[in-house]
C-alpha cells in the first residue's frame, strides 16, 4: 500500500494536531508536551517538565500556562488533586503508572 496522498486522502501515517495540542505547543518550551486529560469544564492540560508548567487550554482563544512555582501546588501531583478538587477530571488524569510515578517523586524530592 503506498503512503503517498490522493487530493481526498491524508498521507498515510501523518496525524494532525487537535487545535488544543496545537495551542499548547505554542504556549510551552518542550516541543511534546504530556497531555494530561481534559478537566470537567472541557479544558485540555498538558504538562511541560522542561518549565515546570501546565497548559490549560480551554479553546484556541483561552489558554494559559501557569508554572507550578507561581502557585500553591508544588508538584504536577498536586496541580492533579487541585484540579480533581476544583473541577473534576472527564479524561484522565494521565499521570500514574511506574514511570510517571518516578517522575512525580524525583521533581517533589
Amino acid at each position: 500500500m503506498s503512503k503517498s496522498a490522493t487530493p481526498t486522502t491524508k498521507p498515510v501515517g501523518t496525524t494532525e494536531l487537535n487545535p488544543q495540542e496545537r495551542t499548547a505547543r505554542e504556549l510551552l518550551t518542550q516541543g511534546y508536551p504530556l497531555f494530561l486529560g481534559v478537566d470537567g469544564e472541557g479544558a485540555a492540560h498538558y504538562w511541560d517538565s522542561y518549565e515546570f508548567a501546565v497548559a490549560v487550554v480551554a479553546t484556541e482563544d483561552h489558554a494559559e500556562k501557569v508554572p507550578l512555582a507561581e502557585t500553591p501546588y508544588e508538584t504536577l501531583a498536586g496541580w492533579c488533586e487541585y484540579t480533581q478538587d476544583e473541577r473534576g477530571w472527564a479524561v484522565g488524569p494521565h499521570v500514574g503508572g511506574n514511570i510517571v510515578d518516578d517522575l512525580v517523586r524525583g521533581l517533589s524530592a
